[in-house]
């Protein structure tokens, strides 16, 4: 029989991800030898794995390629994805140190954990192959549900990663069932196979349902949102900020790969689907979100929200949709690490500072952490010139270039309703009196922690400065597609 065998320079695409994990493995043993005092070593090590990991892929290293008979795709895409993937989680374990140490939840898991879930993702979007799509997805969930369970004596967060393993368990098996009947459609695994035979199949067109479900699922959109609130709510704050950043990134890429790069050629029912679902979650995710007083809460029906804005982009398809779409889930990853960056950021033992009347007078208790949350909740509401101004204003066009003018205006609209809920955060920040009760005199000073400080206050002002020069973002985006 004929043999193939693969050289090692046929892997060269493969390795950041191989650094990445043979890494993860290495510090899993490690922490072995670690006592508590010791665990920084491993937290440290792990920021740097990530940080070489993504300068890897900033200069190149490894080339793009295809390996593995096109199961995995290194392409232009994939990696602003990795880079971008990379950073928001480096910048995640930033903020995840002091706020699990001061309340005795820091394990050396945390890190390594993250760092496998970094892995999913990377694999997720160089997926070329069903198989490496849900081996992707799957590493990525597992090592979320253990995240969000890191606290095991608290039954809020205990009943927020039952929900979650329950309700992820059933996407992945919608999303399964959708690419088993994809397969027995069109007899192949092969993303690039399947667009080539993409036919009007009553098999293949119930396969694509099921898989704009499970991707609507992985995303948080609505009607399949009913994880995202109580998971959000329930997990700790550090952890909420990486499983709310950048596994959105991941998605997307995901989104790509199944419906452009799978069945881009029944593309004219699939758009529509994203449609309906982006009108649903604009809808519902900004007209709940005004009735929550819990800022983790509504940040997660904001996520519900910013969700349909990224899915206008996949429904207006085309290169410069797709480009936009990617810009978009870039801006988002940054805005939503800042909006939680800042409860961790205000946050104490005892004081979780999640609640949005716990951000009363904060101006007068101090300023610059005030001007930083503007920063954060202007961008998140789309106020020019911050980052989220031009992200909503390139997806509206790509809605408009797909001839979907009514997703627009639905877009439009809501995008002026969910204003309101997050200037009110800035208007009890600047126009109400502090609230008096023990402990908040104190929590409501930034941590003396300079190494947060400092991320905090980049991440936050990031939104301004990329909103002011955007077009670079813009461009890398849209080299990423060929525009």
């Amino acid at each position: 029989m004929p043999t193939t065998s693969t050289n090692v320079s046929d892997l060269l695409p493969l390795l950041p991800e191989l650094v990445l994990v043979g890494s993860a493995f290495a510090l899993l043993m490690l922490d072995l030898f670690l006592d508590e005092r010791r665990r920084i070593v491993t937290h440290v090590l792990s920021l740097v794995v990530l940080l070489v990991v993504a300068g890897m892929l900033v200069a190149g290293v490894g080339g793009q390629g295809v390996v593995f008979k096109g199961a995995f795709v290194r392409d232009g895409m994939a990696d602003v994805l990795k880079i971008a993937i990379t950073v928001i989680s480096a910048l995640s374990l930033v903020y995840a140190w002091p706020f699990l140490r001061d309340r005795g939840l820091y394990k050396g898991e945390v890190p390594i954990l993250m760092l496998f879930a970094v892995a999913g993702m990377m694999l997720l979007v160089s997926a070329g192959s069903l198989v490496l799509v849900y081996l992707g997805l799957e590493m990525l969930a597992l090592s979320s549900y253990a995240l969000v369970a890191i606290d095991r004596d608290s039954p809020v967060a205990s009943e927020a990663a039952m929900k979650y393993f329950v309700l992820g368990s059933l996407a992945s098996g919608i999303l399964l069932y959708g690419m088993s009947l994809v397969y027995g459609a069109t007899g192949s695994l092969d993303l690039a196979a399947i667009n080539a035979a993409s036919v009007s199949d009553p098999m293949l067109l119930t396969g694509v349902v099921f898989l704009v479900a499970g991707i609507a699922f992985k995303f948080g959109a609505a009607p399949f949102h009913m994880w995202l609130p109580d998971v959000y709510h329930g997990a700790p704050t550090a952890i909420t900020l990486f499983i709310g950043a950048a596994p959105k990134l991941a998605a997307f890429g995901m989104a790509y790969r199944l419906l452009e790069s799978g069945v881009g050629p029944m593309g004219d029912r699939w758009h529509l689907l994203m449609a309906g679902i982006a009108a649903l979650s604009l809808v519902i995710g900004n007209v709940i979100a005004l009735a929550q007083s819990n800022l983790k809460r509504m940040l997660a029906y904001s996520t519900i929200s910013h969700v349909g804005f990224l899915f206008l982009a996949l429904a207006g398809g085309g290169a410069q949709g797709y480009a936009a779409g990617l810009f978009y889930a870039i801006s988002y990853a940054i805005m939503a690490a800042a909006a939680f960056g800042a409860i961790v950021v205000l946050s104490r033992r005892g004081f979780e500072a999640d609640r949005i009347d716990d951000f009363k007078g904060l101006n007068a208790r101090n300023p610059w952490m005030a001007g930083l949350v503007l920063c954060i909740m202007a961008s998140l509401a789309g106020v020019p010139p911050f980052l989220g101004f031009w992200a909503k204003l390139a997806v509206l066009r790509a809605a408009l270039d797909g001839g979907l003018m009514w997703l627009a205006i639905v877009a439009i609209v809501c995008a002026v309703v969910g204003a309101f809920y997050y200037l009110r955060v800035i208007k009890v920040m600047y126009f109400d009196e502090p609230q008096s009760f023990d402990g908040v005199g104190e929590a409501m000073v930034p941590r003396d922690d300079r190494s947060l400080r400092i991320a905090f206050g980049a991440n936050a002002l990031s939104l301004l400065v990329l909103g002011i020069y955007w077009n670079p973002l813009m461009a890398w985006c849209q080299q990423a597609f060929g525009v």
